[in-house]
């Protein structure tokens, strides 16, 4: 019965490092998107779209991003592998309205409308925002380039 309490707690701390921190370790807030900013793989092969995120929330900017798998061609619109796994569909905010954010110093969740989380990954990048000179200012954690 020892044996198996350990299997057990080596199971909890390998998906705690698979996933991230762990929710009680999230600081959970109400954000708005301020901007967003993507960079689109067109004619891609299993290529790359990038989408940034901005965020105002706890009276701090957020920055982060989420890299999704893409096979297109001619429209760089398109993502083929999105009919195969619905989890590579770019994560998109609803509307103006404040967004339910938990966040640690790597990662941002945020959850699609369905209630399934999507970890975006921490980025300093800043440059990239044209519609919001709070995100263009804002200093950052973690880097991504």
């Amino acid at each position: 019965m020892r044996s198996c309490g350990i299997l057990v707690c080596l199971a909890v701390s390998l998906a705690e490092a698979a996933f991230g921190a762990k929710a009680s370790d999230r600081v959970e807030a109400q954000a708005q998107v301020l901007d967003h900013a993507e960079f689109l793989c067109d004619n891609c092969f299993f290529g790359a779209s990038d989408y940034y995120f901005c965020f105002a929330a706890d009276n701090a900017i957020l920055v982060a991003y989420q890299s999704i798998p893409v096979i297109n061609w001619e429209d760089k619109s398109k993502n083929y592998l999105t009919k195969v796994r619905h989890a590579w569909t770019p994560w998109t905010p609803a509307g103006a309205a404040a967004v339910p954010i938990s966040y640690d110093d790597k990662y941002i969740w945020v959850s699609r409308p369905n209630g399934k989380k999507v970890k975006l990954h921490r980025s300093s990048l800043r440059d990239i925002f044209t519609n919001s000179p709070q995100c263009r200012q804002a200093g950052g954690v973690g880097a991504h380039q």
